[in-house]
């Protein structure tokens, strides 16, 4: 077990000097207990974390970071040929691990492209799959659209509708851009069947559907979505 102790403080010791050399700013702990009361202390970018640390182990450390603060990248160090030990790793939150003994100069740029991820992360606004106006607010993800609050409920195509209207504000389409886009190029049918359409969908968006104020016609061209 001290053999193992030097053995650890001197991979700590390498990494520390390697990293600082690159203008990394470097928290050593020698515990998985020192190494969660850090964290919380000093909320580092990246926390890079051996699997066999003294007390609680990095497995558990992990999932307990994760836990906390998903905003922080995780790099677990695994012995060569622990496969199971990179699995475990990656299932506790893990974003990438480093293979003992590693090369310096790879784990650095591993390293650096970690914080990347995470920096365009953070540019990615939660509310990016939502689409609002007006009283409307649709969802991409869940592929719902709510009117005040209250659910609306669309077919698909209704649905395709709308999210083409939202995304585009004040923007007329023909319906045969209509028609191409929900329905495609190859559709074979009626092109009616965007007129029938927005009929049903003024009679669920609308306050009046024989007096639309959200969805307009264009004449001689087709319908757009009021921008106000």
């Amino acid at each position: 077990m001290r053999q193992s102790r030097r053995n650890e403080a001197s991979i700590r010791a390498f990494l520390k000097i390697n990293f600082e050399r690159n203008g990394f700013t470097v928290i050593e702990a020698g515990t998985g207990e020192d190494a969660l009361r850090l964290t919380e202390l000093e909320r580092p970018q990246v926390a890079i974390l051996d699997v066999m640390l003294p007390g609680i182990d990095g497995f558990e450390v992990c999932r307990r970071i994760r836990s906390s603060h998903p905003e922080i990248g995780i790099i677990m160090l695994t012995a060569k040929g622990q496969d199971m030990d990179k699995i475990e790793g990656l299932e506790r939150g893990a974003d990438d691990y480093v293979v003992k003994p590693f090369n310096p100069t790879e784990f650095i740029l591993r390293t650096k492209a970690l914080i990347r991820r995470l920096e365009e992360g953070k540019n990615i606004k939660e509310d990016d799959h939502l689409l609002k106006s007006q009283v409307f607010t649709l969802d991409k993800y869940s592929q719902t659209l709510k009117k005040n609050d209250e659910y609306v409920e669309l077919t698909p195509k209704e649905f395709a509708i709308m999210k083409i209207f939202l995304e585009n504000e004040g923007k007329a389409f023909s319906r045969d851009e209509l028609l191409n886009l929900v329905w495609g190029y190859d559709f074979i049918g009626d092109p009616k069947i965007v007129d029938v359409n927005m009929r049903r969908l003024r009679a669920k968006v609308e306050d009046n559907a024989s007096d639309p104020k959200y969805i307009e016609t264009v004449w001689g061209t087709g319908y757009r979505w009021r921008k106000v």
